[in-house]
């Protein structure tokens, strides 16, 4: 049976809220809530007054990671003092994961290019995950939605060059496109077994730029806002908003487009749901 994936075109913090408990999964335990900081200078990220309704609903902790490269959260004193600049500790408990080492190893014997995962050692004190993604372009892998936040969203500072190194950190920035977007679904893949599927997924398709929240100077959106997705599957939720792009009739859409295929972004999506872990195939139910 193909996974649920449900679509409202209305986008409000209400809405996200709303979606959250169409979905019938309350996260249990200790909540880990994984959503972007937010770089210093970056205009598109959506920001704790968006999230708050669902974040307070599910009563969680906001989790992030330092960066591997420069900016305001490549160390966790300046993570941190970001973190209250963007007013998420002026809301929420924050944890920043890998804010003090060692790291936490995540075994993936099943991966294709590599076999272990880092991530911050805080990731241990949570048995679920609430993940907040915000749907747009991105620099490397195309696009950005809950396959990216799995992988270089929970891995450590460590662990994303190691992702994007596709296992030799010191290739960080040189290593084979889709060697990086085939690490992105095994380090995505331990995550979900860590939690045992214990996770829900929204993702907002709003304020779409080429570029990450991790660009301190990224481009303006370039497509009109398209809604708010929710899946217990992180692979047909990225699926279905790719999908929605091409499908969307916005004239500003061949630039994402092609930053999506320039990087062969669909391949990330490719590789996940060749490991098994959810389905490219899904029911998109509108509400």
């Amino acid at each position: 049976m193909n996974p649920n994936v449900y679509f409202s075109k209305t986008i409000s913090p209400e809405q996200v809220l709303q979606m959250y408990r169409l979905l019938g999964k309350e996260l249990t335990g200790k909540v880990a809530i994984k959503l972007h900081s937010g770089e210093k200078g970056n205009q598109n990220f959506l920001g704790p007054d968006f999230w708050k309704p669902v974040i307070d609903h599910v009563g969680g902790t906001v989790v992030e990671c330092n960066t591997a490269y420069e900016g305001q959260r490549n160390t966790t004193q300046r993570h941190r003092q970001l973190m209250a600049d963007h007013g998420w500790s002026r809301y929420f408990p924050v944890d920043i994961l890998d804010g003090e080492g060692p790291d936490l190893e995540l075994s993936i014997p099943e991966g294709k290019v590599i076999q272990r995962n880092y991530v911050g050692k805080d990731l241990a004190n949570y048995d679920s995950m609430l993940v907040l993604s915000h749907f747009k372009g991105h620099p490397m892998g195309g696009f950005g939605g809950a396959l990216k936040q799995l992988s270089i969203g929970v891995a450590s500072s460590f662990g994303k060059a190691y992702i994007h190194g596709a296992g030799d950190p010191e290739k960080i920035w040189s290593a084979e496109g889709d060697l990086f977007l085939e690490s992105m679904a095994d380090a995505a893949k331990s995550i979900v077994d860590y939690f045992h599927g214990n996770l829900v997924y929204i993702n907002v398709m709003k304020n779409m730029s080429v570029d990450c929240d991790c660009c301190a100077v990224a481009e303006d959106p370039c497509i009109a806002d398209i809604g708010i997705l929710a899946s217990l599957d992180p692979i047909a939720i990225d699926q279905a908003c790719v999908d929605l792009v091409y499908r969307c009739t916005d004239p500003g859409k061949p630039h994402l487009i092609q930053r999506i295929e320039s990087r062969n972004g669909i391949h990330t999506v490719e590789a996940a749901a060749a490991l098994g872990f959810g389905s490219r195939e899904y029911n998109l139910i509108e509400v």
